[in-house]
C-alpha cells in the first residue's frame, strides 16, 4: 500500500518545481483517496488575498495524480487528457485542502475527481475532474 510519506516522496521527485512552490504536504493517502495541502500565501493570491484558479486547478491535478498512483499500488507518471474545474466560491483563509479519489481504473486511462475546500471554514471552494491517460 503507498503511504503518505510514499506519496509525498514522488511528489518533491517528480513534480516540476514551480508546483512545489506551492508547498504541498500529503497529509492522508491509501487506496481510498489522497488528501493535499497547501498554505494560502501571497504566492498563491490574487488581488483581494482570494486563491488564484491557476493554483486550484494545479492542486487538483496533482492531488489527482497522487490519488492515481495511490489505487494502482504503486507511484506511476500519468498523462492529464482532461481537467475540469469548476469554481465555486473565492478561495480564503489559511490552507487549501484537496481530497482526491479514483472513479475508475481501466488499462489504459483512469478517471478521477477532487473536492477543493477552505480551512478553517472546510467550505467548498472549488471541484475538479479529470481523465488520466496510463503508461504502456
Amino acid at each position: 500500500m503507498i503511504t503518505a510519506p510514499d506519496a509525498q516522496r514522488f511528489l518533491n521527485e517528480s513534480f516540476a518545481p514551480w508546483v512545489l512552490a506551492l508547498s504541498p504536504t500529503v497529509t492522508q493517502c491509501d487506496h481510498t483517496g489522497v488528501t493535499v495541502d497547501i498554505p494560502i500565501t501571497d504566492a498563491v493570491a490574487r488581488v483581494g488575498g482570494i486563491v488564484a484558479g491557476q493554483t486550484l486547478a494545479t492542486l487538483a491535478d496533482t492531488a489527482m495524480v497522487l490519488a492515481a498512483g495511490a489505487n494502482l499500488g504503486q507511484m506511476i507518471p500519468v498523462a492529464t487528457i482532461t481537467l475540469d474545474t469548476q469554481f465555486l466560491r473565492p478561495g480564503t483563509g489559511d490552507t487549501v485542502r484537496a481530497e482526491a479519489e479514483v472513479l475508475r481504473a481501466g488499462r489504459s486511462m483512469l478517471f478521477a475527481r477532487c473536492t477543493l475546500t477552505a480551512l478553517p471554514a472546510h467550505k467548498p471552494i472549488a471541484h475538479a475532474t479529470a481523465t488520466f491517460a496510463l503508461p504502456g
